[in-house]
């Protein structure tokens, strides 16, 4: 089998050391430095896969684990991906390659360290509910106001179909909105925050929908202005947000 060593994260340091913490498998987890660059790494033979859904929870919740440990201890870090593994190749050692690739980095590598320094990485979800936003979007609309006035003058067959163009025009409206809600509040976040990364939306549970899923890149002295902003958001009848952070800047690293 052959030996590679599994990268959790890079930060500035020079020296090598034993962090006294146990990695993926119960390995020990230590510093490889070189360019005034510190690697937390562990060893490891093959790439971690299972087809065990807990054990790779417990294998990702460990490396989440290792690089907050590294990031409470070098204050700045770039976090690398589950399962990054530098490997033997070309005759030389994991060991050689990792120590190549952090000389051969190193200014791009501390100029990414700088502009994260004193920075952390916050999630931000922002959902409504469509039943609850409607009638404040509907209310003002004339069409729709319309079509509600021949729905009750109409015919049992005739109100079928007009309910049904009813239907399609308030989904229509509500798609709009969602959009010039999301712009509006994607700008408010902005003006907080250094850097904003917009994530798939994910799946509420019934009538909620998210409207916005954004990684947010923030100094942490100044974090209160944003939780000031969301706090507004959230106390909009028919809105929810979701704040979470602060975290190791994973979505902000581009390695």
């Amino acid at each position: 089998m052959s030996k590679g060593i599994y990268l959790f994260c890079v930060a500035v340091g020079s020296q090598e050391e034993d962090l006294v913490l146990k990695g993926i498998g119960g390995e020990a987890v230590f510093t490889v430095s070189t360019a005034g660059l510190s690697a937390v790494v562990q060893s490891c033979g093959e790439p971690f896969s299972s087809k065990d859904p807990k054990l790779i929870s417990e294998w990702i919740l460990t490396h989440q684990a290792v690089v907050d440990f590294a990031w409470e201890r070098f204050a700045t870090v770039l976090p690398f991906s589950f399962d990054t593994i530098v490997i033997e190749k070309d005759g030389k050692s994991a060991r050689e390659n990792l120590l190549a690739w952090l000389e051969k980095e190193a200014i791009a590598l501390r100029e990414k360290l700088a502009r994260l320094e004193g920075k952390a990485e916050y999630g931000v979800q922002i959902s409504w509910d469509p039943l609850r936003i409607a009638p404040r979007i509907t209310q003002r609309d004339a069409n729709f106001q319309l079509l509600e006035a021949k729905i009750q003058a109409a015919p049992p067959g005739t109100a079928y179909l007009l309910k049904q163009q009813l239907e399609a025009l308030l989904k229509e409206r509500l798609e709009i909105a969602a959009d010039a809600y999301f712009k509006e509040f994607y700008q408010k976040i902005k003006e907080c925050t250094e850097e904003v990364k917009v994530e798939k939306t994910k799946k509420e549970e019934a009538p909620r929908q998210m409207l916005a899923n954004l990684s947010c890149l923030a100094p942490k002295e100044s974090i209160a202005r944003l939780g000031d902003q969301l706090d507004k958001i959230g106390k909009i009848d028919g809105f929810f947000v979701r704040f979470t952070g602060p975290w190791p800047p994973y979505s902000f690293v581009n390695l």
